[in-house]
C-alpha cells in the first residue's frame, strides 16, 4: 500500500476555521467496540498524521462515546487549540424534553455533553436532525445563545434538507443572528444527491461547509462484505445494525462494489481508499469523517490522501459503474 502523504486542510465553508481533509468520528465504535485505551491509540495515530477534527454526538452510546473521547484527549495531553471537537444535539435521553431542538434541550444538552467530554467548549455543535415540533426561531436563538456563552464557536445541521437550512438562514438574517455554517450529510458513492445537487444553492448563497459521514457506506465500500459474508466484529455484524445490513447488502450494490475493485487496483489503492479519496475530491466537501477500530484501518483510511488528486484519472470509469450521478441544478437561463 502507498504511504501516507501530508494532510491538507480545508476552510469550513465560509468560516475561518481549517479542518483536516480527513477526520475521525466515534459513531458506533466508541464504548461499544473501543474502550478509552484503544480510542486513545487510534486518535493519537490520527492526530500524528495531521487529523485535527474529531466528531461526536450526545446520542452515540447514550453519551458514553463523549466520555471515552474526553478521557482519551485528557490522557493524550493535547493542546486544546490544536484540535476541532464537535458534538451533536437531538437525542439526549428518554424524557419528553431530553430530545429535539427546543431551547431547553439545546442548552442543557450542550452543557451535559461538555461535562461528559470534560471540555469548556466544543468548536462545532450540530442540530443532529430537524425538529418539526420546535419553531425554527427558537432553535436558531438557542444555538446563538450557546455560541454567545462560549460553549461552542460554530453551529450547524446534520441531515437537514436544503429547504430547512434555508429557513434557518432566513430566521437568522431577520434576527441579525448567526446561521448554520455547516451541514453534516451522508456522502458516498451510493448516496450523492444532497451533496452534489440539492445543496449546490447553499454553497453559492451561504458558503455552507460539509462534514460528510459514511464514505464507505457503512463499510460496504471496503469490499469486505458479501451477500452471505459478514465478517465477525464488523459494523454490519453488530446486532443493533441487523436491519441496516439487510438494506445495504443487496445484490445490486454488491455487484457495483465488485466492479469498482479493478478500478482501485488500477489506481494502486484499496477499494476503501478509492471511496474515501473520491468523496474528499469533491470541492464542496470540507472534511470526510472516517471511522476505524484498528490501527491498520486508520493507516488504510489515511492512505487515501495520496489518491485524492488522482481520482480524476478514473472518474469516468467510476461513473460508468455507478450510473447514479445526480442531475445538475437547473438555472433556466
Amino acid at each position: 500500500m502507498a504511504g501516507i502523504t501530508e494532510m491538507p486542510y480545508n476552510r469550513l465553508g465560509s468560516t475561518g476555521l481549517k479542518v483536516s481533509a480527513l477526520s475521525y468520528g466515534s459513531w458506533v465504535t466508541f464504548n461499544t467496540q473501543l474502550d478509552t485505551a484503544k480510542a486513545k491509540t487510534l486518535m493519537g495515530q490520527c492526530f500524528d498524521a495531521g487529523v485535527n477534527f474529531f466528531d461526536n454526538a450526545e446520542a452515540y452510546a447514550q453519551g458514553k462515546s463523549e466520555v471515552v473521547m474526553g478521557e482519551a484527549i485528557k490522557e493524550l495531553g493535547w493542546k486544546r487549540s490544536d484540535v476541532v471537537l464537535s458534538t451533536k444535539i437531538f437525542w439526549g435521553g428518554s424524557g419528553p424534553n431530553d430530545k429535539g431542538l427546543s431551547r431547553k434541550h439545546i442548552i442543557e444538552g450542550t452543557k451535559a455533553a461538555l461535562k461528559r467530554m470534560d471540555q469548556e467548549y466544543v468548536d462545532l455543535v450540530f442540530a443532529h436532525r430537524p425538529d418539526p415540533d420546535t419553531p425554527m426561531e427558537e432553535t436558531v436563538r438557542a444555538f446563538n445563545w450557546v455560541i454567545d456563552q462560549g460553549l461552542a464557536f460554530y453551529w450547524g445541521t446534520s441531515e437537514w434538507t436544503s429547504q430547512q437550512i434555508t429557513e434557518a438562514w432566513a430566521v437568522a438574517h431577520r434576527l441579525d443572528l448567526i446561521g448554520p455554517a455547516m451541514e453534516q450529510p451522508e456522502y458516498n458513492l451510493f448516496e450523492r444527491k444532497k451533496v452534489e445537487s440539492e445543496f449546490v444553492p447553499l454553497y453559492q448563497r451561504y458558503g455552507t461547509g460539509t462534514t460528510t459521514w459514511s464514505p464507505l457506506a457503512y463499510g460496504l465500500l471496503s469490499g469486505k462484505y458479501g451477500k452471505d459474508n459478514i465478517p465477525e466484529g464488523s459494523r454490519l455484524g453488530l446486532e443493533q445494525y441487523s436491519g441496516l445490513a439487510k438494506t445495504t447488502l443487496v445484490e445490486e450494490k454488491l455487484s457495483k462494489v465488485d466492479s469498482l475493485k479493478p478500478v482501485a487496483a488500477e489506481l494502486g489503492c484499496s477499494l476503501a481508499q478509492l471511496s474515501i479519496a473520491w468523496a474528499a475530491s469533491n470541492p464542496n466537501v470540507s472534511t470526510v469523517i472516517t471511522g476505524a477500530t484498528s490501527s491498520q484501518q486508520v493507516t488504510d483510511n489515511l492512505g487515501a490522501l495520496e489518491f485524492i488528486p488522482k481520482i480524476d484519472s478514473v472518474r469516468d470509469k467510476i461513473e460508468d459503474i455507478m450510473q447514479n450521478k445526480p442531475e445538475a441544478v437547473k438555472t433556466y437561463k
